[in-house]
This record gives C-alpha cells, sequence and structure tokens, in this order.
C-alpha cells in the first residue's frame, strides 16, 4: 500500500510584532479616571473592559486601567453598560 500524501501544504502563520504600550512610549505615570475620552476607548461598545493583548497595555497600566474605568463608572463620566 502506498501512503496517502496531501497535496495541500499546512499556511505557516506569521505572527505580528507586539505592539508597544501606549501609556509606556508616552510616558505616562498614571492613568487619571477623568481623562474619559482614553477610558472610552479601552471600553467595548457593550460595555466590557477590553482585555489586555486588545489594547496592547502592559499589565502594569492594564490595572490602573481597570481602577480608573471603574472609578469613572462610578461618578457617571461612564456608562455601565453599552447602548
Amino acid at each position: 500500500m502506498k501512503p496517502r500524501t496531501d497535496s495541500r501544504k499546512k499556511a505557516a502563520r506569521v505572527e505580528a510584532p507586539p505592539r508597544p504600550c501606549r501609556f509606556t512610549r508616552d510616558d505616562v505615570f498614571e492613568i487619571d479616571y477623568r481623562d474619559h475620552k482614553t477610558l472610552g476607548r479601552m471600553v467595548t461598545s457593550q460595555g466590557k473592559i477590553q482585555p489586555r493583548k486588545r489594547n496592547s497595555v502592559s499589565a502594569k497600566y492594564q490595572r490602573q486601567l481597570k481602577v480608573a474605568i471603574k472609578r469613572a463608572r462610578f461618578l457617571a463620566l461612564l456608562p455601565y453598560v453599552g447602548e
């Protein structure tokens, strides 16, 4: 019996290089809860906080981002849920 050969080859997946953290790049010391424009970009349309890989934010700033978003929600600067 002849071994079966697959004529289709698997395509090699090319990974993009990791993007630098935007807060590290801009030398941000601490994320402010009053900056609702920046915080609004880090939240989905449903009101969920986006994950680190999607935001391309380092772990240190993701933790600060989480606290800032929660404070902004409490003070009604950001909505808890989307539309």
